[in-house]
């Protein structure tokens, strides 16, 4: 089935809108990341943050009015026409909604519990909704004024790359004609103190498989996709979904779930890896997950395939990073530029040599993959082309 990317919108660390990013993105900006104080007591952290006032809640979404719902918001920003032109084109009922997340509106309820262990009483206007894992994709629904069906999936960091595979079995189930997909995931202390009890995050900007790596650094985002069968320059040429459930948190040392999803992108897009022209990679500079996805991209891809991770230009997005690489992948094809790979340089020689880009790198390379891997073994690799 074909299925074509017919809008998308962004907002992460790198800044507003696709122009803005794109710019960034492939500038290599080291300045994206920055220190925070109000995040962990007692602590500084390198954080990738979105600065500046986001979109206020349509009337009437109060309830669900989060600083998660309101970047989304802003990605949605990019998309409403043509979502608008689907609703005239098919209907609101035959428009449907996917949206990924893992924290939801998690910072607002983690101040009103302040509130009430200070209190005593939840402060008004508290609505245990913005909570809620579920609320992205009926928020979003509520936002485009649509009528099909809403959910919203989260598999850890896996999420809003696992919405274009839900997506494309709906359409292909006549369950939808259009679907919107994408994802958000904001700041909030729960997250970033749980990578913290595991030892996971950085002192400082996050170094992707360097001999140095120590860790992940943190960030937010959001991404919004208009997905439907009606031609555009971009297509979903393969989704590899896979579920090793190997450890909680800990990722499959010989890559076997991560490599599957890939290879089954390939066979869906009945390309070889010598059509691929560019790996977006997982990389988030924990030792181990670059450890794996290293050995699996020099054994699927032989170690020539230009790669890179962005996380150090917009940190770990968690369950918006499969979807805000999407945009990075779209931003790709469309421009001929390629997202450099941020590191110290230094390779670590325990793990398998990759072709990492560097800044001003080009390809006229049609199809390009993104790799997402979650918590409990969730992997998906999309892969994305010129139409």
């Amino acid at each position: 089935m074909n299925l074509f990317i017919n809008a998308y919108g962004v907002i992460c660390p790198l800044g507003r809108g696709k122009a803005e990013v794109a710019a960034a993105l492939f500038a290599g900006r080291a300045d994206t990341l920055s220190e925070r104080c109000d995040i962990l007591p007692d602590r500084s952290l390198t954080v990738g943050a979105v600065n500046g006032a986001l979109p206020s809640v349509p009337e009437g979404l109060s309830g669900l009015d989060c600083r998660n719902n309101r970047m989304m918001l802003a990605a949605l920003d990019e998309i409403s026409e043509a979502v608008a032109a689907a609703v005239e084109r098919h209907g609101a009922d035959r428009v449907a909604v996917v949206c990924g997340t893992s924290t939801s509106g998690i910072s607002e309820v983690e101040g009103a519990l302040a509130g009430y262990r200070r209190d005593g009483r939840w402060p008004d206007g508290f609505d245990y909704r913005r909570h809620e894992a579920g609320n992205l994709g009926l928020f979003t629904a509520r936002a485009l004024g649509l009528r099909g069906p809403a959910y919203t999936v989260t598999t850890a960091c896996s999420s809003s790359g696992k919405v274009f595979a839900s997506a494309r079995r709906l359409i292909r189930a006549g369950i939808a004609d259009a679907v919107v997909v994408g994802g958000a995931d904001t700041l909030c202390a729960m997250t970033v103190g749980g990578f913290g009890a595991l030892g996971a995050l950085a002192a400082t900007r996050c170094n992707p498989f360097s001999v140095n790596r120590c860790g992940i650094t943190i960030g937010e985002g959001a991404s919004a996709f208009l997905l439907s069968r009606q031609e555009a320059a971009i297509r979903v040429l393969g989704v590899g979904e896979t579920s090793d459930a190997h450890h909680p948190t800990a990722p499959d040392p010989n890559g076997r779930g991560a490599r599957e999803a890939i290879e089954i992108s390939l066979r869906e897009a009945g390309l070889t890896t010598a059509d691929i022209a560019y790996v977006n990679l997982h990389g988030t500079a924990t030792p181990l997950n670059d450890a794996m996805e290293s050995q699996v991209i020099a054994g699927v891809f032989g170690g020539e395939t230009p790669c890179s991770s962005t996380k150090g230009m917009t940190g770990h997005m968690l369950g918006a990073t499969g979807g805000v690489e999407a945009a990075f992948l779209c931003l790709s094809l469309a421009d001929g530029r390629l997202p450099p790979h941020l590191w110290d340089g230094q390779a670590d020689p325990a793990l398998p040599a990759l072709n990492f880009t560097t800044i001003g790198q080009t390809s006229a390379g049609r199809a390009m993959l993104s790799n997402s891997f979650g918590f409990g073994g969730s992997n998906v690799a999309l892969l994305l082309g010129m139409a």
